[in-house]
């Protein structure tokens, strides 16, 4: 594989996101990714999944230059839904999913984590949903799943300001479920995996099940409006002039258009 390496042991499945410098999503590194989950489910050695990122990030976002490639508001609308058919495939995994952040999980970096089962983090991590300083909406479901986390007000004020929290703030609002130093983050993430590894794997997938009946229809129906409002948000002028910022490294000039 290009973008990730995986392998297991002791009954962890242990996935790399490896795609210098900043783990940036592509939709190649999502299809590798839906390839690995497709490894990992039947394999009964396998009692529960840890990703983390190689390098700097867990994932500072998707791949904003792969953006310019997409000609139309129907494309860029069928990207999202990609990424949020592969994310609810995750949170709906049937061996638990448990992310480890350090350096940053952005945009689509956070969606992915979010839609683990749960996240550990350093507490210097920054966690954050900036599309909207490009002009854009998060498109992997990132809009439903945040405010499940931390509620409609926190969230909208992370979206609409575009700053990142810190590892020890996620914590505090729900976002996370325990901070700790970097160096220390992959030993208790590994310690928790291998407690959870020791569970029945037909109570683990049970329990799964039965945490994602918490979902109500207004979230799917949540979750498909925003691939469509993903779409139309792409076609204006005020995303390409986003992107065009960010590419060129200036702060975006919106008109409103």
């Amino acid at each position: 594989m290009e973008y990730l390496n995986w392998s297991y042991e002791d009954r962890i499945a242990t996935i790399t996101i490896n795609r210098p410098p900043a783990n940036a999503l592509s939709s190649g590194l999502i299809k590798e990714l839906t390839g690995v989950l497709d490894e990992i489910e039947p394999n009964n050695e396998i009692r529960v999944v840890l990703i983390h990122g190689e390098g700097r990030f867990f994932s500072a976002g998707a791949d904003i230059k792969e953006f310019t490639e997409v000609q139309t508001g129907d494309a860029f609308a069928n990207l999202g839904r990609n990424g949020q058919d592969l994310f609810e495939r995750i949170e709906n995994f049937p061996k638990p999913v448990i992310a480890a952040i350090h350096g940053a999980a952005l945009g689509g970096g956070l969606e992915l984590a979010m839609a683990c089962h749960f996240r550990l983090v350093t507490e210097k991590a920054k966690l954050g949903l900036p599309e909207l300083q490009l002009g854009l909406i998060p498109g992997f479901a990132g809009t439903q799943r945040l405010p499940r986390y931390v509620g409609v007000a926190r969230a909208a004020e992370m979206l609409f300001t575009s700053d990142p929290i810190l590892g020890t703030e996620a914590v505090q609002y729900g976002l996370a479920n325990h901070a700790y130093p970097e160096e220390e983050l992959l030993d208790n993430a590994y310690a928790m995996a291998k407690k959870i590894a020791k569970k029945s794997p037909a109570a683990l997938k049970a329990a799964i099940e039965l945490l994602n009946y918490g979902k109500t229809r207004e979230f799917h129906s949540g979750v498909e409006k925003e691939a469509q409002l993903f779409g139309e948000v792409f076609a204006s002028k005020d995303a390409k002039e986003g992107i065009s910022a960010f590419i060129e490294k200036r702060e975006p000039q919106f008109k409103g258009r």
